[in-house]
């Protein structure tokens, strides 16, 4: 199944009137704004596979730094960076003795924290919801390492995301709380957002030129 099929998740969380504007609420709109100029630079970048080669190679080195024994990444929609295959890698590489899992987000029902299901390279997809491809029947695993796709970030690991609150959600829920690292490009870097109570900061973002690590001790 290709990602081309996947529908904008931030289009379907704010289409609940049929017109996205006016379910935006007044002061989330410079947000809105800022979030679709991103994508669209994102849409548009020069040299992308040179971009995805570097920043493949960033994130296959952080890690081997961080070493997780269960990763929780993303299926790429939206001109996001296409993690599997530096996951595939990544899980070909396990020592016999530590064995690796990888798992992909399943959203079970709007405004609860995404499930993450087994996935490897040869695992059936199907279509969930938002028309974003999970696995078809694995089991349910715990990631200690998640990979965060982000529509914006700053170098202190806030990230702008599409609007529908599902990692938010997750983060908050999960105890022990798994590493983050944040997924960009450069051209995506904001030099400020505004946090919410609910934000949580990434523990590093990944982009194809740098590692933006939060300083050791700053609590989310």
């Amino acid at each position: 199944m290709n990602s081309s099929i996947a529908r904008d998740p931030a289009q379907s969380a704010a289409q609940t009137s049929g017109n996205e504007a006016d379910a935006t609420p007044a002061n989330a709109r410079p947000k809105a704004l800022l979030r679709r100029s991103l994508l669209d630079a994102r849409s548009t970048l020069a040299a992308r596979a040179e971009l995805d080669a570097a920043l493949a190679t960033r994130l296959t080195d952080e890690l081997a730094r961080r070493a997780p024994r269960c990763i929780g990444f993303y299926w790429p929609i939206q001109d996001e960076f296409d993690a599997r295959g530096v996951v595939t890698a990544w899980l070909a590489a396990a020592a016999p003795d530590r064995p690796r899992l990888a798992a992909l987000p399943v959203v079970t029902a709007p405004a609860t924290p995404l499930v993450f299901h087994r996935w490897t390279p040869d695992t059936p997809m199907v279509e969930g919801r938002y028309r974003i491809p999970v696995p078809r029947d694995t089991e349910v695993v715990v990631p200690d390492l998640l990979l965060v796709p982000c529509v914006g970030f700053t170098r202190e690991g806030l990230r702008l995301g599409y609007g529908g609150g599902f990692y938010d959600r997750t983060l908050h829920a999960m105890k022990p709380a798994p590493q983050t690292l944040g997924i960009a490009y450069d051209i995506l870097e904001v030099q400020d957002l505004s946090a919410e109570a609910h934000d949580l900061a990434l523990d590093a973002i990944v982009t194809e030129s740098a590692i933006y690590a939060r300083p050791l001790g700053n609590q989310r």
